[in-house]
């Protein structure tokens, strides 16, 4: 690979000696070799006006397509997706057909990943075929490589069941996903249950259904020991449970998901489906107390929870139409807006040390890991914006401030 000098670009890396510095980057052979005030080398230059960079971003939920729903996405474009969004690695979700509920299943998306210039982690089922009944070959797929075990937004219903594994995967340090929703009080219902979304005649799901299931699987956590994954937090309620967890030294985190930190029920007025995503979304006090529970941690990381639709299972009228959003080609933007940069930056790049996977800092010798951006463009989110393959943006229509013009690993330079 040719080296890359980057011109004039400012660190934002905590762990850096060079953090918030504006420093000449030489990278060659895919490590940072010099960062010095002037260089005068390399083969590609990139000069932009107001370059930052950062550690590369890392999402801890995308969904893709293939193999099973190619029509939504495929690895290839998913992972030029990624990359192009600044992203230099994510964990990839179980829910493709088949799911990824095997040791066979994991090594061939391992065989996959292998071939793409980026970081891909796979989780694979808890359950065979997400059934709840029948744990999946756990051990066997973390030998494999998968780094955890989730029913993609499926609760275990079974309590003893989800003690079980919990313990069985104690054994060989296995982490333990948990779909934070108990479904026989959500039912059938497709929003939140406040008092706007009953103004508009829609059947709500309570925030309880959410806090009964953490405020379960934590328990059981206490008796299990172990680690578990809480995805998806989407409630105030749900946020002091998982505060008074960490109070009692418990090995649980957790996540939020963009659209819950920016929007809240008020934008399903006009009935657009581009809203419907699971959990709902949820009460402005809600979205209030998210922001602050990633400012004082409690919520440990940030994630567009990236799950493309097709047209003909998003576009109808909002009870039939399916649930998700992309977000990769957006999240910078949008944690930009809601924090600023140098928090967007951190949150997006500290996911990976949630999941003890490797990480380099900004200096020299270090492996070049890093998403390239400019914080203060300002614009309105629309089509022509989305790399993906499926077009599902719940930030369609959004004013956003940030561009990402590329991102650095494994030797290749993706730009935008």
């Amino acid at each position: 690979m040719p080296s890359i000098l980057l011109k004039s670009a400012k660190i934002l890396d905590t762990e850096s000696s060079y953090h918030l510095k504006t420093k000449d980057i030489l990278i060659e052979n895919g490590v940072i070799s010099q960062i010095e005030d002037s260089i005068n080398a390399g083969d590609k230059i990139i000069a932009h006006e107001n370059l930052h960079v950062s550690n590369g971003f890392f999402d801890s939920s995308v969904s893709f397509g293939e193999p099973g729903y190619e029509e939504r996405e495929t690895l290839a474009n998913g992972v030029t997706t990624a990359r192009r969004s600044g992203f230099t690695g994510f964990l990839l979700n179980p829910n493709l057909n088949p799911v990824t509920d095997s040791y066979s299943a994991v090594k061939f998306l391992q065989q996959q990943i292998d071939t793409q210039l980026i970081q891909i982690k796979p989780i694979g089922a808890l359950t065979r075929s997400f059934d709840g009944k029948n744990l999946a070959e756990l051990y066997d797929m973390q030998m494999a490589g998968a780094i955890g075990f989730y029913d993609f937004k499926t609760s275990v219903k079974d309590a003893n069941l989800f003690k079980i594994a919990l313990q069985y995967v104690k054994g060989f340090d296995g982490l333990i996903f948990s779909y934070p929703q108990d479904q026989s009080i959500a039912g059938k219902a497709q929003v939140n249950e406040d008092k706007f979304t009953t103004y508009i005649g829609l059947k709500g799901i309570p925030s309880l259904a959410e806090e009964l299931q953490i405020a379960r699987d934590l328990y059981i956590l206490e008796y299990t020991g172990g680690k578990l994954h809480i995805p998806n937090v989407s409630t105030k309620a749900s946020i002091q449970l998982i505060k008074e967890a960490k109070v009692k030294g418990l090995q649980a985190t957790s996540s939020v998901a963009l659209p819950h930190l920016f929007f809240s029920s008020n934008q399903l007025e006009a009935f657009d489906s581009k809203y419907k995503i699971l959990p709902p979304l949820r009460t402005e006090e809600d979205c209030i107390a998210l922001k602050q529970a990633v400012l004082d941690g409690t919520i440990d990381m940030v994630t567009c929870d990236h799950e493309p639709m097709d047209e003909e299972h998003k576009e109808l009228e909002f009870e039939n139409a399916s649930y998700g959003s992309i977000g990769l080609e957006s999240a910078f933007s949008v944690l930009n807006n809601l924090f600023g940069v140098e928090k967007a930056s951190e949150l997006l790049s500290k996911t990976k040390l949630c999941f003890g996977l490797e990480t380099s800092q900004i200096e020299v010798n270090q492996r070049a890991d890093l998403s390239l951006f400019e914080p203060n463009l300002e614009y309105k989110f629309q089509k022509k914006h989305i790399f993906s393959k499926s077009k599902n943006s719940i930030f369609l229509g959004e004013n956003l401030k940030g561009k990402v013009l590329g991102s650095i690993y494994n030797n290749s330079f993706y730009e935008n």
